[in-house]
């Protein structure tokens, strides 16, 4: 393997490292049962997070209530890929808001065992789930919708 690419977890093929992230928006933001939900989409390497570090912040600013960062749609998640999530979860928690991360690709979660923050990060295999488990600012859990 030439040291610009990398096997892709998809159909077994190369894929060029130089690939543009910008086939599809790496965010996608919107509301479900009174809850954040950042969806991340495709490769979140350091480049990508150059990109989504500020727009995070925004979202895990003051006034956060409950975030929710689903990676069901990430491809490649990367150490800088995870030193955004533990900002994001650092940012949101300090503030009082509640934390959910969906994940539920199996080189995604064993990045989160082996460096110890599937404890912190506490990710869930689905949304529904991932919603049933965040605390809104008044009151219990959120159902999920």
């Amino acid at each position: 393997m030439r040291r610009n690419e990398y096997v892709d977890d998809g159909p077994r093929e190369l894929v060029p490292a130089s690939r543009s992230h910008r086939e599809r928006p790496l965010l996608r933001v919107h509301t479900r049962a009174g809850v954040t939900i950042a969806e991340l989409h495709g490769e979140i390497d350091i480049q990508a997070v150059q990109a989504l570090r500020p727009r995070l912040d925004t979202l895990t600013g003051d006034g956060v209530g409950a975030l929710a960062v689903d990676l069901s749609a990430v491809r490649f998640l990367d150490c800088s890929g995870l030193a955004l999530l533990v900002r994001a979860h650092r940012r949101v928690t300090e503030r009082g808001g509640s934390w959910a991360l969906v994940c539920d690709h199996p080189l995604t979660l064993r990045i989160l065992r082996i460096t110890a923050l599937t404890a912190v990060l506490g990710p869930a295999p689905t949304l529904e789930q991932a919603l049933d488990s965040v605390r809104l600012p008044n009151g219990p859990a959120s159902a999920g919708e």
